[in-house]
Protein backbone atom coordinates (compact mmCIF):
# COMPACT_ATOMS: atom_id res chain seq x y z
CA UNK A 1 0.00 0.00 0.00
CA UNK A 2 2.94 2.53 0.40
CA UNK A 3 3.30 2.02 -3.01
CA UNK A 4 -0.10 4.10 -3.32
CA UNK A 5 0.57 6.24 -0.49
CA UNK A 6 -2.44 5.56 0.95
CA UNK A 7 -2.10 5.32 4.61
CA UNK A 8 -0.54 9.28 4.55
CA UNK A 9 -4.19 10.63 2.74
CA UNK A 10 -7.00 11.63 5.76
CA UNK A 11 -10.05 10.09 4.38
CA UNK A 12 -9.11 7.28 1.90
CA UNK A 13 -7.87 4.57 3.72
CA UNK A 14 -8.15 1.23 2.64
CA UNK A 15 -8.74 2.62 -0.71
CA UNK A 16 -7.03 -0.08 -2.90
CA UNK A 17 -6.93 -2.70 -0.17
CA UNK A 18 -5.55 -5.88 -1.27
CA UNK A 19 -5.61 -7.67 2.46
CA UNK A 20 -9.70 -8.93 1.67
CA UNK A 21 -8.73 -11.36 -0.79
CA UNK A 22 -12.56 -11.25 -2.60
CA UNK A 23 -11.99 -7.53 -2.77
CA UNK A 24 -13.47 -6.72 -6.34
CA UNK A 25 -13.44 -9.94 -7.80
CA UNK A 26 -9.62 -11.01 -7.46
CA UNK A 27 -8.08 -8.03 -9.86
CA UNK A 28 -4.24 -7.35 -9.43
CA UNK A 29 -4.28 -3.59 -9.09
CA UNK A 30 -3.49 -2.54 -12.49
CA UNK A 31 -6.78 -4.29 -13.81
CA UNK A 32 -8.63 -2.80 -11.25
CA UNK A 33 -7.28 0.88 -12.80
CA UNK A 34 -7.90 -0.24 -16.18
CA UNK A 35 -11.42 -1.27 -15.23
CA UNK A 36 -12.17 1.79 -13.52
CA UNK A 37 -11.28 3.88 -16.46
CA UNK A 38 -12.58 2.08 -18.99
CA UNK A 39 -16.13 1.86 -17.10
CA UNK A 40 -15.62 5.47 -16.13
CA UNK A 41 -15.28 6.64 -19.97
CA UNK A 42 -17.96 4.28 -21.05
CA UNK A 43 -20.27 6.26 -18.74
CA UNK A 44 -18.73 9.30 -19.93
CA UNK A 45 -19.34 8.18 -23.43
CA UNK A 46 -22.93 6.95 -22.87
CA UNK A 47 -23.72 10.37 -20.94
CA UNK A 48 -22.29 12.46 -23.93
CA UNK A 49 -24.16 9.89 -26.82
CA UNK A 50 -27.22 10.81 -24.94
CA UNK A 51 -26.90 14.69 -26.32
CA UNK A 52 -28.50 12.61 -29.83
CA UNK A 53 -31.65 12.55 -27.60
CA UNK A 54 -32.09 16.01 -26.38
CA UNK A 55 -31.19 17.35 -30.17
CA UNK A 56 -34.67 15.40 -31.01
CA UNK A 57 -36.06 16.30 -28.66
CA UNK A 58 -36.62 13.85 -26.41
CA UNK A 59 -35.98 15.10 -23.00
CA UNK A 60 -36.92 12.05 -20.47
CA UNK A 61 -34.84 9.96 -22.87
CA UNK A 62 -31.70 12.38 -22.82
CA UNK A 63 -32.38 12.89 -18.63
CA UNK A 64 -32.71 8.62 -18.81
CA UNK A 65 -29.57 8.02 -20.86
CA UNK A 66 -27.38 10.55 -19.25
CA UNK A 67 -27.72 9.47 -15.70
CA UNK A 68 -27.49 5.96 -16.61
CA UNK A 69 -23.71 7.04 -17.80
CA UNK A 70 -23.18 8.51 -14.69
CA UNK A 71 -24.35 5.47 -12.87
CA UNK A 72 -22.09 3.10 -14.82
CA UNK A 73 -19.75 5.69 -14.52
CA UNK A 74 -20.23 5.70 -10.15
CA UNK A 75 -19.64 2.31 -10.69
CA UNK A 76 -16.16 2.31 -11.64
CA UNK A 77 -15.38 3.34 -8.46
CA UNK A 78 -16.18 -0.42 -7.47
CA UNK A 79 -13.27 -1.52 -9.38
CA UNK A 80 -11.04 0.18 -7.02
CA UNK A 81 -12.53 -0.98 -4.07
CA UNK A 82 -14.76 -3.31 -4.11
CA UNK A 83 -19.02 -3.02 -4.07
CA UNK A 84 -19.45 -3.69 -0.73
CA UNK A 85 -16.97 -1.47 0.59
CA UNK A 86 -18.09 1.61 -1.99
CA UNK A 87 -21.26 1.45 -0.22
CA UNK A 88 -19.77 1.36 3.12
CA UNK A 89 -17.36 4.53 1.86
CA UNK A 90 -19.69 6.17 0.07
CA UNK A 91 -21.21 7.92 3.18
CA UNK A 92 -17.92 8.67 4.52
CA UNK A 93 -17.51 12.63 5.54
CA UNK A 94 -14.24 13.04 3.00
CA UNK A 95 -17.87 11.71 0.40
CA UNK A 96 -20.66 12.48 1.68
CA UNK A 97 -21.07 15.76 0.32
CA UNK A 98 -20.64 14.76 -3.09
CA UNK A 99 -22.81 11.38 -2.93
CA UNK A 100 -25.43 13.11 -1.49
CA UNK A 101 -25.37 15.74 -4.32
CA UNK A 102 -24.99 13.52 -6.83
CA UNK A 103 -27.69 11.02 -5.89
CA UNK A 104 -29.88 14.26 -5.46
CA UNK A 105 -29.23 15.17 -8.54
CA UNK A 106 -29.96 12.14 -10.44
CA UNK A 107 -33.64 11.88 -9.20
CA UNK A 108 -34.06 15.53 -9.63
CA UNK A 109 -32.70 15.61 -13.13
CA UNK A 110 -35.39 12.08 -13.49
CA UNK A 111 -38.45 14.72 -12.10
CA UNK A 112 -37.65 17.45 -14.02
CA UNK A 113 -37.41 15.57 -17.26
CA UNK A 114 -40.93 13.65 -16.44
CA UNK A 115 -42.69 16.26 -14.90
CA UNK A 116 -42.08 19.68 -15.71
CA UNK A 117 -39.77 18.57 -18.64
CA UNK A 118 -37.73 22.36 -19.06
CA UNK A 119 -34.77 21.62 -21.00
CA UNK A 120 -32.64 24.65 -19.61
CA UNK A 121 -33.42 23.34 -15.75
CA UNK A 122 -32.42 19.63 -17.07
CA UNK A 123 -29.11 20.61 -18.38
CA UNK A 124 -28.59 22.57 -15.25
CA UNK A 125 -28.96 19.78 -13.58
CA UNK A 126 -27.40 17.67 -15.34
CA UNK A 127 -23.96 19.62 -15.27
CA UNK A 128 -24.49 19.17 -11.38
CA UNK A 129 -24.89 15.70 -11.60
CA UNK A 130 -21.78 15.23 -13.49
CA UNK A 131 -19.58 17.54 -11.49
CA UNK A 132 -20.58 16.02 -8.40
CA UNK A 133 -19.81 12.73 -9.66
CA UNK A 134 -16.61 13.58 -11.00
CA UNK A 135 -15.55 14.80 -7.37
CA UNK A 136 -16.87 11.94 -5.73
CA UNK A 137 -14.23 9.77 -8.12
CA UNK A 138 -11.53 11.95 -7.35
CA UNK A 139 -11.94 11.24 -3.93
CA UNK A 140 -10.43 7.46 -4.48
CA UNK A 141 -7.48 8.75 -6.50
CA UNK A 142 -4.54 9.31 -4.59
CA UNK A 143 -4.24 12.93 -4.75
CA UNK A 144 -6.99 13.42 -7.11
CA UNK A 145 -9.13 16.31 -5.92
CA UNK A 146 -5.45 18.37 -4.79
CA UNK A 147 -4.93 17.96 -8.36
CA UNK A 148 -8.46 18.98 -9.51
CA UNK A 149 -8.30 22.16 -7.13
CA UNK A 150 -4.55 22.96 -8.58
CA UNK A 151 -5.88 22.92 -12.28
CA UNK A 152 -8.75 24.49 -11.46
CA UNK A 153 -6.96 27.10 -9.73
CA UNK A 154 -4.45 27.70 -12.50
CA UNK A 155 -7.48 28.26 -14.91
CA UNK A 156 -9.11 30.47 -12.87
CA UNK A 157 -6.42 32.62 -11.27
CA UNK A 158 -5.47 35.29 -13.53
Amino acid sequence: MAIWGMSSLPGNEDVMDDSNPLTCFQLDRTQRLYGFGICFVAGFLISILSTLALSTGLLALFAVFFTFGNLVSLLSTTFLIGPGKQIKTMFAPVRMVASIVFLSMIVITLIVAFTIQSSILCLILCVIQFLALFWYSASYIPYGRAAIKKVVGGCIDV
